[in-house]
């Protein structure tokens, strides 16, 4: 169960990275979200924290100076186990919280709220929370508000995260549009700086893509005509081409 738990872990971990996220500056979109949060819970402190290996980073905060803060002593850390919203009415009286220095100190939290950030692949990567000094509660109404402010954020992550994987890829393209250098004979490929590779290496410098090997029907019979007669006149005994889009016999 141990073993499960770290590599459920580990693919947390890698979704959150997938979104370049991390110690980026901070943006209005998600500003916006803490402000509406802390506005309708009526709290002095929300946060959208991230849980990374060994720390909670906050990509947005309101009444909080802090960046970060360690791991081993966050409320979030703790809410991301479960895809529901977590209420803890009094930390004073929560035997998970009595003893943290989050609440026996500054800050002095005594009331927290926080809804799972959950990707569509079902990792909680994070939570966006709302903190008070005093004992309290949330309302339905507020509950239910919250959660969907923390779909929202959920909904602004994939969303620049897909950007950034567009722009990528259309920057892939550009690169590929070009003229692109291509030896007659071993058909190499030179690149930008003047160094030959092969299509292989270039490929795989300017593209997520690796590659297999074969060999094509016309280089089977030329160099291997003993296997070319039994494969090829089994799949194709009139000895065209296997692309239904060519018509022309090898």
């Amino acid at each position: 169960m141990k073993k499960k738990g770290y590599v459920q872990e580990i693919d947390r971990l890698n979704a959150l990275r997938e979104y370049n996220i991390l110690d980026t500056p901070s943006e209005q979109i998600y500003d916006d979200i803490t402000a509406l949060a802390a506005y309708i819970c009526d709290v002095p402190i929300a946060l959208i924290s991230l849980i990374d290996a060994d720390r909670q980073w906050f990509k947005s905060k309101v009444g909080l100076n802090v960046r970060e803060t360690p791991r081993d002593i966050s409320f979030c850390a703790h809410a991301i186990l479960n895809p529901d919203i977590m209420v803890v009415n009094d930390a004073l009286e929560d035997e998970r919280f009595a003893q943290n220095p989050l609440v026996t100190s500054d800050p002095g939290i005594r009331f927290y709220a926080g809804v799972p950030l959950t990707t569509p692949n079902g990792y909680q990567l994070g939570t966006l929370c709302v903190i008070d000094y005093r004992p309290r509660d949330l309302s339905n109404t507020q509950k239910k508000t919250l959660a969907a402010l923390a779909r929202q954020v959920v909904m602004q992550m994939e969303l620049q995260r897909v950007s950034a994987q567009l722009a990528e890829a259309l920057d892939q393209i550009e690169l590929m549009a070009g003229l692109v250098p291509i030896c007659s004979y071993c058909k190499g490929i030179r690149n930008d700086q003047g160094y030959w590779s092969t299509v292989e290496s270039f490929m795989e410098q300017h593209a997520n893509v690796e590659f297999t090997h074969g060999v094509c029907d016309r280089c089977m019979r030329q160099h291997f005509p003993e296997v070319a007669n039994i494969l090829l006149a089994q799949d194709d005994p009139l000895g065209y081409q296997t692309d239904p889009s060519s018509q022309e016999p090898t």
